[in-house]
């Protein structure tokens, strides 16, 4: 007789690393798909309030297109919902392997790939910046506890990188082996519903109407539900919950294998440039798809996607071009990587760059730091994710940041932590970094529905790495609209209007069972707030009217 008593005891503790991860075991009602457009007033739901903007505010208004660079992993420039948005290098002739614009990037039709080889492959995975910094100060220094000074900032250093690499692996170890019992349950699960059923797919809706006096079958059943309600999307079948299950157990598996011995540098050997030196920059490749484009593609969607076309999702902004660099690889992206793709992405005319990507660590801050001055020069906004730790970013590093290395702060860069959508679960993401001097605003950021590659597919996803491009798209949407604001003004207006939730008392990301006022998790103490945004934007006088008049009495005369 098949039975899973004993294995069902195992759920309380797959819902707690679960919702470590973001997800909560409350049984959720239906959420619309587009609950980050949409407003609390009429909706039930923390949205921005962009729908509600289009309609009273911006109804009949001409905008202008804003360029908008995704830093990200790639773009599926195939899909459906993209293909029309995307920027596209006017004076580049693709596939003809020349450079024909003269800006060092030969083809770079649609942006650049900086994890590119010259064959046309692609870095996949790398290392996380932790442990490469760990085994690099064992060759500095072969055992750095006795070579530094104890009261250095080096071994201060030291101390975090041990902490970093060398405790996690523990855990790491036991949550792979707690999530292989998980998913041979749900295979057992699977076995006895699927011969209910007639199929290997069923959804949540199924679930809740089966009843039968077979125990077995009821158990069954109470598992798979159980499981289904903590993932947060109502339209979410079994099958979609498995794979996202078996990718879960994958980088588990990576991180509990990745414990022993020095990572190989899999980058240097595909994209061959020196690590060492920033002024070696012309490497990678025009190819910004690659296969593993997902998050960036996720990203893309959320910001910009088609609206109103009946397919798919809508974007936040209504008029932009994305582009796409890519520096962003399956474990910590590289600095220099990163300083290089945000100079591209503002020498190609970006006006906003979204960066959905951190870690703990920057070896090469400097070259970080005078990318984002460069982009501060030439008025150009950031949007980073605050991260996924569910730690305050006041406490902890958090990279790239707006701090230089001397200690003054960018102008032009917002930090951006994750919320819920207010009806179901938890208000503030449980997995959001905060701070109330390191991260600026709060924005939609969980089971955020987009657009995912590989045939013009949609799926939810959630991080600060979504609540990021919510305030890329509403930045973007305001500079289309009022074209002489700066990204200083951008920036402060953002933040000024961004709204108190109805019930400031929340969940304290990270921590279990304690609340917080939510006027304490970042500098503005809010919910990004487009409606709000535009109207005061419209009362802004803009800093760049000048230097936009300048410009166009500069355009040649054309005929119609």
């Amino acid at each position: 007789m098949r039975s899973i008593c004993r294995e069902l005891a195992m759920v309380a503790s797959v819902i707690l690393l679960m919702s470590a991860q973001g997800f909560s075991q409350q049984k959720r009602p239906a959420v619309p798909k587009n609950w980050q457009l949409l407003d609390y007033a009429t909706d039930s739901v923390y949205g921005i309030g962009a729908e509600k903007a289009y309609k009273e505010l911006l109804k009949d208004r001409k905008s202008k297109t804003v360029i908008v660079a995704v830093v990200d992993s790639g773009i599926d420039t195939t899909h459906e919902d993209l293909k029309p948005i995307l920027w596209r290098n006017p004076k580049e002739i693709p596939g003809n392997n020349i450079d024909d614009d003269g800006n060092g990037y030969v083809d770079d039709v649609y942006g650049w790939n900086f994890l590119g080889a010259k064959d046309g492959g692609s870095v996949k995975e790398d290392s996380d910046e932790a442990t490469r910094e760990y085994y690099r100060y064992l060759k500095l220094y072969s055992n750095p506890d006795s070579a530094l000074k104890p009261d250095s900032k080096e071994f201060a250093y030291w101390k975090r990188l041990k902490d970093r690499t060398q405790r996690p692996s523990t855990q790491a170890k036991t949550d792979y082996k707690m999530m292989l019992k998980v998913q041979e349950n749900l295979l057992r699960c699977e076995n006895i519903l699927s011969e209910y059923f007639k199929t290997t797919d069923f959804s949540k809706q199924q679930l809740d109407t089966l009843r039968s006096a077979d125990q077995d079958l009821m158990l069954a059943r109470s598992f798979a539900l159980r499981l289904l309600s903590s993932a947060g999307d109502e339209t979410m079948t079994y099958q979609g919950l498995k794979e996202d299950l078996n990718e879960y157990v994958k980088e588990l598996k990576k991180k509990a294998e990745n414990t022993g011995g020095e990572p190989k540098d899999a980058r240097n050997t595909i994209v061959g440039d020196n690590l060492d030196d920033i002024n070696d920059k012309y490497y990678g490749n025009g190819d910004v798809m690659g296969q593993f484009a997902f998050h960036g593609t996720h990203v893309a969607g959320i910001i910009g996607a088609i609206r109103g076309n009946s397919t798919g999702m809508d974007g936040v902004a209504d008029n932009v071009r994305i582009m796409a660099v890519k520096v962003v690889p399956e474990g910590d992206e590289r600095d220099k990587d990163v300083a290089l793709g945000i100079r591209y992405a503002v020498d190609n005319g970006a006006q906003i760059i979204n960066m959905s990507f951190g870690k703990g660590f920057s070896p090469q801050k400097q070259w970080v730091d005078d990318a984002i001055r460069y982009a501060q020069s030439k008025g150009v906004l950031l949007i980073h994710a605050a991260g996924n730790d569910g730690a305050n970013n006041d406490e902890t590093e958090n990279y790239p940041k707006d701090t230089y290395n001397d200690g003054s702060e960018a102008d032009n860069m917002i930090t951006v932590g994750a919320l819920g959508n207010g009806r179901t679960g938890s208000k503030v993401a449980g997995f959001s970094n905060f701070g109330k001097k390191e991260v600026d605003v709060f924005a939609p950021g969980v089971q955020i529905y987009s657009t995912a590659p590989g045939g013009n597919k949609y799926q939810s996803a959630s991080g600060t790495s979504m609540a990021s491009p919510v305030v890329a798209g509403v930045a973007a949407m305001i500079l289309s609209y009022y074209p002489d604001l700066s990204a200083r003004q951008l920036k402060a207006i953002i933040e000024k209007t961004a709204s108190p939730l109805p019930d400031m008392e929340v969940n304290k990301p990270g921590a279990k069972d304690e609340t917080i006022n939510f006027a304490e998790l970042s500098k503005s103490g809010g919910l990004v707030n487009a409606y709000e945004a535009i109207k005061l934007a419209a009362k802004t006088k803009g800093e760049n009217a000048k230097k936009n008049k300048e410009k166009m009495k500069m355009m040649p005369l054309t005929k119609d």
